[in-house]
């Protein structure tokens, strides 16, 4: 397939249920900014207790440990909760200048070249986005990121993109909403769980000759 292909969504329609965050108008301050608890669609974002529990009325088994909020790979790898690190991600919400974003998730050792990795993904120049964008698309706060805070890209407006180092393992561990929280999914179900929310998975592989983006089949990496 084309690179450029890899920026793009298919028709399928978005898997939520509404709920009302308990906290629809407090406000966090974050870069000396206060940033409302509101999507990019003015509606409110999904709690971590209420995509937990949509998770279970899926099926899908969803062990969560409380733990002390981790900010970052250095706190996760302090607080080492999962077993060796296998499973373990970091992810980056990136933005090119036409305002698309991409969430990439990667092994949490991964080293990323965001210039090539634009590159592979057709996306012209990548940059962070912002703590405000990060709350208007995925509804979450810095710290907290995971392809779980998909669920609140309403409007399909961010590409997933997922290494493709981690389908080799079967469980992924990761923030349902909250960085005070950890859960455990199997590969697959995440992957099924995160096309249904109309986030069609791509896969970027870190090979010696460069990154390639393709996409990802549904069941392919089970």
């Amino acid at each position: 397939m084309a690179v450029a292909e890899c920026a793009g969504h298919n028709g399928r329609p978005p898997l939520w249920t509404d709920y009302s965050h308990p906290q629809l108008w407090t406000l966090f301050a974050m870069e000396d900014n206060e940033i409302p608890l509101r999507l990019a669609d003015g509606s409110a974002p999904m709690a971590a207790n209420a995509l937990l529990d949509q998770l279970r009325l899926l099926g899908i088994s969803v062990p969560t440990i409380n733990h002390p909020p981790m900010h970052t790979v250095k706190d996760s790898k302090a607080m080492r909760i999962t077993p060796g690190g296998a499973g373990d991600i970091k992810n980056l919400f990136l933005r090119n200048k036409k305002g698309q974003m991409w969430l990439i998730t990667c092994q949490e050792d991964r080293q990323i070249d965001l210039k090539a990795l634009a590159k592979a993904l057709g996306a012209g120049r990548f940059s962070f986005a912002s703590h405000q964008r990060l709350m208007l698309y995925l509804g979450v706060a810095p710290g907290a990121v995971s392809p779980l805070a998909l669920i609140n890209d309403r409007q399909r407006s961010v590409t997933f993109v997922i290494d493709n180092g981690l389908l080799a393992f079967e469980t992924i561990y990761l923030h349902p909403l909250d960085n005070t929280q950890t859960t455990a999914m199997t590969t697959c179900e995440l992957l099924d769980f995160i096309a249904e929310t109309g986030h069609p998975p791509h896969t970027i592989t870190f090979d010696s000759d460069g990154v390639h983006c393709n996409d990802l089949s549904p069941g392919e990496a089970c």
